[in-house]
């Protein structure tokens, strides 16, 4: 039964609620527990902690303030300690994407944390003639009727058109941002519903559903508003799942390119910044226990080899320093490391390079780069280099240099596996794929590609190349780029979480759940709709439960996989 947090109606020292909130809440299978306003950040994230989903229930008015606006005559009584928490509590539950259920004035906080506006008195705000929006009939009584919009999670619910009561004078009157969208309307235009806008677990609505259940038994709408609390208690039955699975497993994202936002001045990892698609507190939220975090080379025509090399030190060093002011987070030079970071919750960032280009023309950076603990690196990148072809030549450059690796590549691969660290062939040609498989005395991975039968790019891999990879041992981590998910975003609109999800499980069926892992390009290219940073993937991990994937396939494609390979010398 998961355990959902109900906002009480606080005043006059005292914290109330009404009976339908908690009742309905029992009635669809949750254990309520109503929470009173505080202040301390802290205490709201004990609570988060321990809970499974937020219900914001009703009351009194928002402080216009709040969204910038100065009171009108017709405000109602409100009451700071209540909006400060709730405000609070609404933007870290909506960061770690929990459930949310917002009624009445719970509606119009959501809209409010998330930059959106309220309407401090409908008939003094919203222009027009209005329904009666406050009834006098009894609580249980519907009174008037809402639309809900083609497709949205309101009609899958409650049904495209439907009766509600209604005890407002207050209402969301826009909602900003792509967090949040209307999904419903009274006849008169008012906003009865908001959701997510990303098909998320977030839903808000004008009228109260609580009120329902308290019908007299014969009435026909007792049970006309349950369908709304089991889908949100089901929601949150599948968070917690979520949540729970990534508590007690090991996870690793294998590729972002956050490094390059390090400069100084520019992002802080420790605290957290919005330009970053990866940092402490989106890692926390989303329950992730290590990245790999790569210096990126681009490649440039007539670049001297020993400014790339310079380049890669500059940024490993951006990187160290930044970690190393991270209370919470610390460099992993070994699977042992990692795992006791994990046991003391403490984050492990995992270096590598993206683009070979870094050694300078030296076989013997290979060893000092192990040395400095390197987990790996990807051959090259867009644009041959003088160790292969690679998927993407640069304009001007022949569409093979080399036919695959070069002399020196095949040097290079002998290194790396001399030293423990892992080739990967991500933006690698395919005569590259398979002459490092060839020429590999260990496995090999591909930190971050998809599959090219779902979508056809060249930095895909083909379902051969899938098979090669497994048969060699190696792992292939799904990435989470748009242009790597789906060829008709034209035509059919911006890739999404569920394209992902596609991705992963049609690269399970092709190689096995024994060499597929999760490699997520934020900071570089990364980042879908329901997917968009470092925070999502306890959603990720709940898209792919419900598509089936057990605790030990999960266990496999979040971590077991590429533990299985990395840090080969240094267990």
């Amino acid at each position: 039964m998961p355990i959902i947090a109900i906002t009480s109606n606080y005043g006059d020292q005292v914290a109330t609620l009404a009976q339908g909130y908690y009742q309905s809440l029992r009635l669809a299978g949750a254990t309520p527990v109503i929470v009173p306003p505080t202040s301390s950040a802290a205490e709201v994230e004990t609570l988060l902690e321990n809970c499974d989903g937020l219900l914001l229930s009703g009351g009194g008015d928002l402080n216009p303030l709040l969204v910038g606006e100065e009171p009108l005559p017709t405000l109602h009584d409100i009451n700071g300690a209540r909006d400060g928490f709730e405000l609070l509590i609404t933007r870290r539950a909506v960061a770690r994407h929990m459930p949310i259920l917002g009624i009445c004035r719970g509606v119009q906080v959501l809209a409010a944390a998330m930059g959106g506006r309220v309407a401090q008195d409908i008939a003094t705000c919203l222009p027009g003639e209005h329904i009666k929006h406050s009834q006098k009939a009894e609580r249980y009584e519907p009174t008037h009727t809402v639309e809900a919009a083609e497709g949205s999670t309101i009609a899958q619910i409650l049904g495209k058109r439907f009766v509600v009561n209604s005890f407002h004078h207050q209402a969301v009157s826009s909602v900003a941002g792509t967090t949040l969208r209307v999904s419903a309307t009274a006849s008169d235009g008012v906003i009865e519903a908001i959701e997510s806008a990303d098909g998320g677990q977030i839903i808000g609505v004008q009228w109260h559903p609580e009120t329902f259940c308290l019908a007299p038994d014969d009435a026909p709408q007792r049970t006309a508003m349950q369908p709304l609390f089991e889908h949100f208690v089901e929601d949150c039955r599948a968070y917690a799942r979520a949540r729970d699975f990534h508590r007690r497993h090991f996870t690793i994202d294998s590729h972002c390119d956050t490094p390059m936002l390090f400069a100084e001045g520019a992002v802080n990892f420790a605290e957290g910044d919005a330009r970053a698609l990866v940092d402490w507190p989106k890692m926390r939220d989303g329950g992730l226990d290590a990245i790999c975090m790569v210096a990126y080379l681009q490649q440039r025509e007539g670049l001297a080899p020993e400014a790339y090399t310079a380049e890669a030190d500059s940024l490993l060093t951006r990187l160290r320093q930044m970690i190393d002011a991270t209370p919470h987070a610390a460099i992993a030079r070994s699977r042992s490391e990692m795992m006791g970071n994990k046991a003391r919750g403490i984050k492990s960032i995992v270096c590598g390079i993206e683009n070979g280009a870094a050694l300078g023309g030296k076989v013997s950076n290979v060893a000092r780069y192990a040395a400095e603990g390197i987990a790996y690196i990807t051959l090259c990148h867009n644009g041959h280099n003088d160790l292969c072809d690679s998927a993407r030549p640069l304009s001007g450059q022949p569409e093979a240099l080399y036919g695959g690796l070069s002399p020196l590549g095949r040097e290079v691969v002998k290194a790396m596996n001399a030293s423990g660290i892992l080739v990967d062939l991500s933006h690698a040609a395919e005569s590259t794929f398979y002459d490092a498989l060839e020429a590999s005395t260990t496995p090999i991975f591909c930190s971050h590609s998809s599959s090219r039968a779902l979508c056809n790019h060249p930095r895909n891999l083909t379902d051969d190349q899938l098979r090669a990879l497994a048969e060699h041992g190696g792992v292939a981590q799904a990435t989470f780029y748009h242009g790597f998910l789906r060829d008709d975003e034209a035509t059919h609109g911006a890739a999404t979480v569920e394209d992902a999800v596609r991705h992963i499980l049609h690269m399970i069926d092709v190689a096995g759940i024994e060499h597929v892992g999760i490699g997520s390009d934020f900071d570089g290219d990364g980042g879908v709709s329901g997917l968009a940073d470092a925070s999502y993937y306890t959603t990720l991990t709940r898209h792919l439960m419900a598509e089936g994937l057990t605790e030990s396939d999960l266990a496999l494609l979040w971590g077991g996989n590429l533990l299985r390979l990395i840090f080969p010398l240094r267990p």
